[in-house]
């Protein structure tokens, strides 16, 4: 006998999936990373970033953000600046994806992660760390990350449209 719930049950499978997939990309990626300061610039993290924004919406994408940032951390291949540098990001492109449903909402990471994780970064986590950081340190370190990986995250959502292997979907 079929499951009634199994309809219900299909699309947050795949959801879990993917997002889980991306996080498990951003992990693997993790070892081009570039040290700035107290930071650790990871385009491939903000790229990863884009594509779950736009394909599974802000809690999830940035739910992924934060499951990559713990495990690159637990690793060895993150900082804590990785928390606020990058779920910021996801959420910015996911909340960009809700209102415009275009593929250049990927674009909107960098605000996210550039400039709200580079203030967060500055306010909450470098004091709490005991280190003396400004935001003019942050800010371009964040964007030297989140900018090449947010024109790298665009066009791999574009690829994949343009290759007939993604569609859009209602979120």
């Amino acid at each position: 006998m079929k499951n009634p719930d199994a309809a219900a049950e299909k699309p947050a499978v795949r959801t879990v999936t993917l997002a889980g997939l991306l996080c498990a990309a951003a992990v693997l990626l993790s070892g081009f990373a570039v040290p700035v300061g107290p930071t650790r610039c990871f385009p491939f993290q903000h790229a990863v970033n884009a594509v779950a924004g736009v394909l599974l919406g802000p809690w999830w994408a940035a739910g992924a953000a934060f499951a990559t940032s713990l495990i690159r951390n637990l690793l060895g291949t993150g900082t804590p600046f990785a928390f606020p540098g990058s779920i910021p990001g996801a959420l910015a492109v996911g909340f960009a994806w809700k209102a415009c449903r275009r593929d250049w909402a990927a674009l909107a990471e960098p605000i996210g992660t550039g400039l709200i994780g580079a203030l967060l970064s500055a306010l909450i986590v470098a004091p709490a760390l005991g280190k003396d950081v400004t935001l003019t340190v942050f800010i371009p370190a964040f964007l030297a990350s989140s900018v090449p990986g947010a024109v790298i995250g665009l066009l791999v959502l574009t690829t994949l449209r343009r290759l007939g292997l993604r569609k859009d979907s209602s979120r």
